[in-house]
């Protein structure tokens, strides 16, 4: 007979995992490969300067969708799961969240036109093309929708249509790329718009056959959206700045005669950032056994499962590592074509941070489930504040310092996170704490 811990352990082990682990899995999966799908035919469609406008387009995308309305999803997904265990209709919740996700959207959209008009952000940035700028526009009210859909999905415990809605996007954003590869277009609009329309035609399809998520009851107020809002949309932000501090800083440093080099820096970025591909489909069967650790109160289980966890985001990152300081520039190659060119050293340092970036965001997702909202925020202000400084002093060479940036940023956000959650863990889980974070880690993907 196993000792009792090690039966605890073995017990945990055999529950299945929750409902829609694999199908969110799979969502994630389908949507990175579909990514990287997208950036090797976009590379090999158009001339390197329209790909890094193009590529401005993605990082900003990627930066404020997430950065505004991921926190709107958790918390939509949040109320809605607390209206449902109390057997009340969470519908009010929704449409109150997506009216205020709709007065975020038009403020952000005005405030990208603005910029856009009175800045050389177009030229700069966007190579001249004003296009891009209607397709950021266009991406700000498709992600909006799709994260509100995310979080109504969610919070019904509806994970099925959830990772349908992950993989949909990809697939449709795939599909017309390859047909405008395969034609010969170089228009980057085009692929602009592969990138902006999708997320609502993912949603509208995980939607169908939906009934009950709009559940009547009572009015929603606006406080039932705002527990700890303002830290989690800061937080989203700053993190996403961070995971893409190298492309921004490449963009804003660069001279007009580095825009071609420039590209083939975002394209290294995009081969260093696999790990956290990897990490995301381990993510989907690791996450749930940790939770169901916790669950039963077995918090000494518990610490030993997150420090296994970090050991395995470690190995990730290293392994990292050592593929983009070994195999990265032949892969790059292959998949990219000859006009790639980067090095080892870059792509080693590039698959450093982005492995420390996993780690801190792994850090984060439990210190956000533990109620440590404003330790977070603090922690990516960190992060930031080491990435500009160590990136204005770290030499004149332009990758060099940015990659150097990057990695001390990520290191140091990740370095206050852990000593704030071994903080937190000496001060005892609490009971509210410790069920949010059974909700949290069991379903929620890292948003990268």
């Amino acid at each position: 007979m196993p000792p009792p811990r090690t039966q605890r352990l073995i017990e945990a082990a055999k529950r299945p995992l929750p409902e829609g682990t694999f199908v969110v899995g799979a969502g994630l999966a389908i949507a990175g490969i579909t990514a990287y799908g997208f950036q090797i035919l976009s590379f090999r469609s158009m001339t390197k300067a329209d790909y890094a406008a193009l590529n401005a387009l993605w990082v900003f995308v990627f930066v404020l969708a997430p950065g505004f309305f991921l926190s709107l999803e958790q918390e939509v997904g949040r109320a809605v799961a607390d209206r449902r265990a109390r057997s009340v209709g969470g519908g009010p919740v929704v449409r109150r969240a997506a009216l205020l996700g709709l007065f975020l959207t038009i403020a952000l959209a005005l405030a990208t036109v603005g910029v856009a008009l009175g800045t050389s952000i177009v030229d700069r940035l966007f190579e001249g093309n004003a296009g891009l700028v209607l397709c950021l526009v266009i991406a700000l009210f498709t992600y909006c929708f799709q994260h509100v859909t995310r979080g109504t999905l969610a919070g019904n415990g509806r994970f099925g249509p959830y990772g349908l809605i992950l993989g949909a996007e990809g697939v449709i954003r795939i599909v017309p790329c390859i047909a405008l590869a395969a034609t010969g277009v170089e228009n980057p609009v085009w692929y602009g718009l592969c990138l902006a329309v999708p997320p609502v035609l993912g949603s509208l399809i995980s939607l169908r056959g939906q009934r009950g998520l709009l559940e009547p009851g009572p009015e929603a107020p606006w406080s039932e959206l705002s527990t700890n809002l303002g830290y989690l949309l800061g937080g989203s932000l700053l993190a996403q700045a961070l995971s893409y501090a190298p492309f921004l800083g490449a963009q804003i440093l660069s001279k007009a005669s580095q825009r071609d080099e420039v590209a083939d820096f975002i394209v290294g970025l995009f081969l260093a950032r696999i790990p956290i591909l990897l990490f995301q489909a381990i993510q989907a069967a690791l996450l749930p056994k940790l939770a169901h650790l916790a669950g039963s109160g077995r918090h000494e289980d518990f610490r030993t499962g997150v420090r296994k966890l970090v050991l395995v985001v470690v190995g990730i990152g290293a392994a990292g590592v050592i593929a983009g300081g070994t195999l990265g520039p032949p892969v790059g190659e292959i998949l990219f074509g000859d006009k790639f060119q980067l090095g080892n050293i870059d792509l080693a340092l590039l698959a450093a941070g982005s492995g420390l970036f996993i780690l801190a965001l792994t850090l984060a997702q439990a210190m956000i489930a533990l109620l440590g909202h404003a330790r977070v925020l603090y922690s990516w202000v960190v992060g930031l504040a080491v990435f500009c400084g160590v990136t204005a002093i770290a030499g004149s060479e332009l990758f060099r310092r940015v990659e150097i940036g990057y990695v001390a940023g990520n290191a140091a956000a990740a370095t206050v996170m852990a000593v704030l959650l071994i903080d937190q863990f000496r001060s005892g889980i609490p009971e509210d704490g410790l069920a949010a974070l059974v909700e949290q880690i069991e379903h929620e993907p890292l948003e990268i």
